[in-house]
């Protein structure tokens, strides 16, 4: 068991002194308020759910909240339920809801999402909440538990909800579904690519962050007894989420903050005898330049601090890589990845398993594809195939077309006409996350590997969890990239790149799409990728469809090579055979043109050797 850190002992002991001073040292006052900084700070971290992990604006937690005051206030006045039980089915109320206003965020984006959002907390206060909430007429109090009916037993209750939900989503953060959240804010086509739904992943999102905040509004309709929907207002929303931003509600310590300062700033003012509104506005000018920054607020900024006075060169263990344990049989390094010239190849084998015999069947067949966008043809009858164990190349000058057949095959774009066939199944009308999970991976020309990651982490995500340790170092090996416990933040843009190649190949897909890996690295990286590309189909049992600039890279990687220029195929077949295809030279130099520099020059220098 690894040993505990001192400043998280000393943080534990000083916030149970904490706990036990605000509940038996405080009057009932005090401790009333300190009840409702708990409540506050659980709103908080339902905000911190939705915007700090999946990155979508959404003003309303307070309308959550209150519906599961609402349903409280219900039971009470129409059941015998106890309390517990009543909170619960409270939490659950918003359940439903959120997922049917998350709804909007899988077509709307920043502000457009913010005002559909804002929108629906007004019109449930005014619907629901401003009508009166059940039992507030009669006066009918909401009972709390017995053990916990004074106010220091029900800020005990309180923390210890708080505590229990922190720790949840702690849990939730160690596995896929926090990782999904992440990849979900940084970018939603990459998302997919990894083979996860956008759309379930946003909508558990939202389920969550309703859970939680309704469950923070039953536990006020315990606090208070008696409801009234003053507090449930979409002003009250506003202030929940710009203070929860500005604080960094992503993190316990982040919410925490939130709430004490929701909380008591406005008491402070009121002791001074200053206007109370001056908080909104304090909150909202903290929130901005945490959004202009792009940080992730006080807390942020604070992890960010420590993280940078740790010390590196820590051990190599799974709770830092997120990689299962077990054993590493003799995997090779990068001096044995070497693969044979296209030409030499004459069997291939997997990283985990015997060598196969060569094979000619398609792992992908392109039919007839074309794409157009209005007039413009991007792609016109474009057929192409991909064969079992093999490196295809496909090049052209820049607009030929090369990127959007990737977008086409990964689901992406839809063709007005064509086919993709992959190992023989039909892949017409698949969305992109069931085209990865089909066995179809890519890589993107900009580089969206999770950067709160740690590179093992990041390449479990990749697999959807099914990646073991072994695997995990063979792929790493593969491309010389860094140890599993690194994080993606600590790494240049070119390792990262590797990083994401080998990431593509976590989930054992039968066919890798790369989208110019080797655009930004240097020579050496580029040589590093070529030979970990080589080696792919007799390690990892992949076929590859390399997109590249690099023309001597996609001579020394690939076995055959396709070339495209204004969306059709002007030639096809081996790597040398294209590259002296006049057709091609002229797409790349022009009629009669000379190289000198750049591409070109790549070019005649592959042609001529």
């Amino acid at each position: 068991m690894k040993p505990v850190d001192p400043r998280i002992m000393l943080a534990g002991t000083v916030m149970l002194l904490a706990v036990a001073g605000a509940a038996f040292g405080l009057s009932s006052y005090w401790v009333f308020l300190a009840t409702s900084a708990v409540l506050s700070a659980l709103i908080a971290l339902s905000v911190g759910v939705v915007h700090g992990r999946a990155g979508m604006v959404a003003l309303c937690p307070l309308a959550f909240a209150g519906i599961g005051a609402w349903t409280v206030g219900w039971l009470n006045v129409h059941t015998g339920l106890p309390f517990l039980v009543m909170a619960l089915c409270g939490a659950l109320a918003a359940v439903p809801v959120g997922v049917a206003i998350g709804l909007p965020a899988l077509r709307l984006r920043g502000v457009n999402l913010a005002v559909a959002t804002l929108a629906f907390g007004g019109a449930l206060a005014v619907v629901v909440f401003d009508k009166g909430f059940p039992g507030a007429a009669e006066r009918s109090q909401v009972s709390r538990p017995s053990l916990f009916a004074s106010e220091p037993g029900y800020f005990l209750l309180s923390a210890a909800v708080l505590a229990a939900v922190a720790v949840a989503l702690a849990a939730v953060s160690r596995r896929s579904t926090g990782a999904r959240w992440t990849a979900v804010r940084d970018s939603e086509r990459a998302t997919a690519a990894l083979g996860y739904s956008v759309t379930a992943t946003k909508l558990l999102a939202f389920a969550v962050s309703a859970f939680i905040a309704g469950l923070g509004g039953a536990l006020m309709a315990g606090q208070l007894g008696v409801l009234s929907g003053v507090g449930f207002q979409p002003l009250a929303s506003m202030v929940a989420f710009t203070a929860a931003v500005a604080f960094g509600s992503a993190y316990l310590e982040g919410a925490l903050l939130a709430g004490l300062a929701t909380t008591f700033v406005p008491e402070v003012l009121r002791q001074l005898g200053l206007p109370q509104d001056i908080a909104p506005g304090l909150f909202a000018l903290a929130a901005l330049q945490a959004l202009a920054g792009g940080s992730e607020g006080v807390a942020g900024k604070l992890r960010a601090g420590l993280a940078a006075r740790q010390k590196s060169g820590r051990p190599f263990g799974p709770d830092d890589s997120g990689v299962a344990p077990g054993p590493r049989n003799g995997t090779s390094g990068p001096d044995d990845t070497h693969a044979a010239p296209a030409a030499e190849r004459g069997s291939r084998s997997t990283a985990h398993g015997t060598p196969e015999p060569e094979t000619s069947a398609a792992a992908l067949r392109v039919a007839g594809v074309s794409v157009a966008y209005g007039a413009v043809k991007a792609i016109e009858g474009v057929d192409l195939t991909i064969t079992q164990g093999t490196v295809h190349g496909l090049i052209g000058p820049n607009g030929a077309g090369k990127s959007t057949l990737i977008d086409v095959l990964s689901g992406f774009v839809a063709p007005v006409a064509g086919q993709v066939v992959l190992n023989g199944v039909s892949l017409d009308g698949v969305p992109p996350h069931r085209r990865a999970r089909h066995g179809i991976r890519r890589s993107f020309q900009q580089g969206r590997v999770n950067p709160e990651l740690t590179i093992g982490q990041y390449l479990v995500l990749s697999s959807r969890g099914h990646a073991d340790r072994q695997l995990v170092l063979d792929l790493l090996d593969a491309f010389d990239c860094p140890s599993p416990a690194t994080k993606v933040a600590s790494i240049d843009v070119g390792t990262r790149r590797l990083v994401e190649v080998a990431a593509t190949m976590a989930s054992r897909p039968s066919v890798v799409l790369l989208d110019e890996p080797a655009a930004g690295l240097s020579a050496q990286e580029s040589a590093r990728l070529g030979i970990g590309i080589a080696a792919i189909p007799e390690r990892f049992g992949c076929a590859v469809l390399l997109v590249e600039h690099d023309i001597e890279l996609v001579a020394t990687c690939c076995d055959e090579v396709t070339a495209l220029d204004f969306g059709r195929v002007i030639a096809n077949g081996t790597p040398a055979a294209v590259l002296a295809d006049p057709a091609v030279t002229r797409a790349y130099l022009g009629t009669g043109g000379q190289p000198s520099s750049g591409p070109s020059g790549d070019l005649d220098k592959a042609v001529i050797s």
